[in-house]
């Protein structure tokens, strides 16, 4: 009997340093929100979502303080070298490939994204057969507690309304920084196109990473089918500084 296969595996990103926090001994993402490590909260989450039963988790910085804090209900990759997102998911291919059907990945200093989104997430993608399912976030505009989502990646889409792009706010034209639909990267992936594709992206940007947003560009120019859900403002919320975490304390 050859191995069975996951219908969906969820792959938790968690390598990075958080170089902007105030806590600098610490990973981001064991940094304290509400009395536990962040990346509990998505872990909490997980669990109660049932989609899948042994995340991964990727991680680099400090790597064995994570192992330590999370034990061993996990399995961990190690990402030796951040060189962004997508260079953090194609560290776990040996690991994952012909393992899981779908590929779900999520942000350990994303605290706020609940059960049901990632069950909804996952649901849509299996029932449409998409490529791509991905979470996207509507807001009114930027000021107040809003203001880190100016710093979010802008959702491109055509003519006939099909999601056919995402552009980082960096590389973004005046134009496309008006758009307020935007990218908080939760994708689902179909695993086989997922690990095709991983080696075709390029790193010609402003910050030289490999994005994995950038999938969603690669799908779209090949007629792939891209899903969307719309999920909460505050599930979008994710932690790059002391401020934002601050912030995100005092959200109900």
């Amino acid at each position: 009997m050859g191995e069975s296969i996951n219908k969906i595996q969820v792959v938790v990103l968690a390598a990075g340093q958080g170089k902007r926090m105030a806590n600098k001994e610490l990973p981001k993402v064991l940094v304290s929100f509400r009395g536990v490590p962040l990346i509990k909260h998505l872990l909490k989450s997980i669990k109660e979502s049932q989609v899948c039963i042994r995340p991964v988790i990727v991680v680099g910085q400090k790597a064995e303080l994570v192992k330590e804090a999370l034990g061993s209900d996990y399995d961990y990759v190690t990402q030796t070298e951040q060189f962004g997102t997508g260079h953090a998911v194609a560290a776990t291919r040996i690991a994952l490939e012909n393992k899981a059907q779908n590929i779900l990945v999520l942000y350990g200093d994303h605290p706020f994204v609940s059960a049901d989104t990632i069950k909804k997430l996952v649901a849509d993608h299996i029932a449409k057969q998409a490529t791509i399912t991905m979470a996207t976030v509507k807001v009114d505009n930027f000021t107040d507690w809003r203001q880190g989502f100016d710093d979010f990646g802008r959702v491109l889409r055509n003519i006939k309304g099909e999601i056919c792009g995402i552009v980082e706010k960096r590389d973004a034209t005046p134009k496309q920084l008006k758009i307020t639909e935007l990218n908080p990267a939760y994708f689902c992936f179909n695993a086989v196109w997922l690990w095709h594709n991983l080696t075709k992206l390029k790193n010609n940007n402003i910050q030289s990473e490999y994005y994995i947003t950038d999938l969603v560009t690669l799908a779209c120019t090949r007629d792939k089918r891209i899903a969307s859900i719309t999920i909460s403002e505050k599930e979008a919320l994710g932690v790059n500084t002391a401020e934002q975490l601050k912030l995100l304390e005092n959200i109900n």
